[in-house]
């Protein structure tokens, strides 16, 4: 059976680690796990921790770390740069399902037709995490404030860079590009659509238009999709 999945940002160069308060309350009072009893440690950055309990204390749990390693990350990092959508939990269950596919960062992307919305960073940020966790990953996605259309289109360091659009003009199938290599960003309009001057602005900065399917989809499925063709080979 595999270990129960915690996430500490800060590990420090030391044997012995206590658990904050929730850590160590899901460990004893909602685990039940006992002295002796191991989980797994994961900073987020690649590298997996073995650890045992030696104090079960509820609001200050310690552990020793018994064992360490590291997982080198996909050489096919995936950003996915998503308008917002008004109806928050269709954007959560988005973030969960693309951290469970392993996109490697996320950009809210405000375009001209995004509706506006309060977006709770450290709420998403909590769903990524848990996502990452419950999928068992040691790599957690990078999550950006809100971005506007304009900065992003501009981004340097990508091999690859796409906007999918449902205008009727020439596009590629993101299906049939073949195997991602590097850095790729994919950019998804609002609900819809970018508008025809946002479009050319993108191609202007070399991103190249694609479909995702044959069907007009929402926002955060196209998301979801368009993760999923990136970086699922």
């Amino acid at each position: 059976m595999a270990l129960p999945f915690f996430y500490l940002p800060k590990l420090v160069n030391e044997d012995i680690l206590h658990l904050d308060e929730a850590n160590s309350r899901h460990v004893v009072a909602v685990l039940r796990m006992a002295e002796g009893e191991e989980i797994n440690i994961t900073d987020g950055k690649g590298n997996l921790y073995t650890a045992a309990i030696i104090s079960p204390h509820k609001k200050k749990c310690a552990v020793k770390l018994t064992g360490k390693q590291f997982e080198a990350r996909n050489n096919v990092l995936v950003t996915i740069a998503i308008s917002p959508v008004k109806n928050v939990s269709r954007m959560e269950w988005f973030l969960e399902k693309a951290t469970e596919i392993g996109v490697a960062e996320i950009i809210p992307l405000i375009c001209h037709r995004t509706e506006k919305m309060h977006f709770r960073f450290e709420r998403m940020q909590q769903i990524i995490i848990s996502a990452m966790l419950q999928s068992q990953q040691v790599w957690l996605p990078r999550l950006h404030e809100p971005e506007l259309f304009n900065t992003v289109i501009d981004k340097k360091g990508f091999g690859r860079k796409w906007i999918a659009h449902c205008l009727p003009e020439e596009r590629k199938s993101l299906r049939e590009q073949g195997a991602a290599q590097n850095a790729q960003l994919l950019l998804i309009g609002p609900e819809g659509d970018f508008t025809p001057e946002e479009i050319q602005q993108a191609l202007a900065l070399q991103c190249e238009p694609v479909m995702l399917g044959d069907n007009r989809l929402r926002t955060e499925t196209a998301g979801m999709v368009g993760a999923t063709l990136l970086c699922v080979r």
